[in-house]
């Protein structure tokens, strides 16, 4: 199960327990794990309270500076693309959404992560939520301009 546990609010540890991937933001972490996600070492440590809740993967996203993964191969931070943001407000659903579809499309978590934070920036550079959300054909062509 992934689960993006927003909005930000404390959790069961029964239903954490039932977690195989979560996708907190900052705030979201810090409310779930009581630690300030300010730095990497921020990441870590929440990333550690939450694998001992019982989860397997844990990816932090932080915003422009990208995604902290955290899971069984080890942890870093993935970064993200660079992009003149105009409006976040769907950031976060677009990023959780490509990662589910790039995961069960059998995409490697590395990345699926690569493939969301596409979506994400795309999402970003627009207005709205829904209008922001991009089409698969955008995404693929931002990655191939990405290289």
């Amino acid at each position: 199960m992934v689960l993006n546990p927003a909005p930000a609010r404390e959790l069961p540890d029964e239903l954490l327990a039932l977690v195989d991937i979560i996708t907190p933001n900052e705030t979201e972490a810090e409310k779930l794990t009581g630690i300030r996600v300010e730095s990497d070492e921020d990441a870590a440590k929440a990333a550690n309270v939450l694998h001992a809740k019982g989860i397997g993967t844990v990816m932090i996203t932080l915003g422009s500076r990208g995604v902290w993964l955290s899971a069984e191969g080890g942890s870093r931070r993935i970064p993200g693309f660079r992009v003149q943001a105009i409006d976040t407000i769907a950031a976060g659903d677009t990023f959780n959404g490509a990662l589910v579809t790039a995961l069960l499309e059998g995409t490697a978590l590395p990345e699926a992560i690569r493939f969301a934070h596409a979506a994400a920036a795309i999402a970003v550079t627009r207005k709205g939520a829904q209008p922001s959300v991009p089409w698969r054909t955008e995404i693929d062509e931002f990655l191939a301009q990405q290289g």
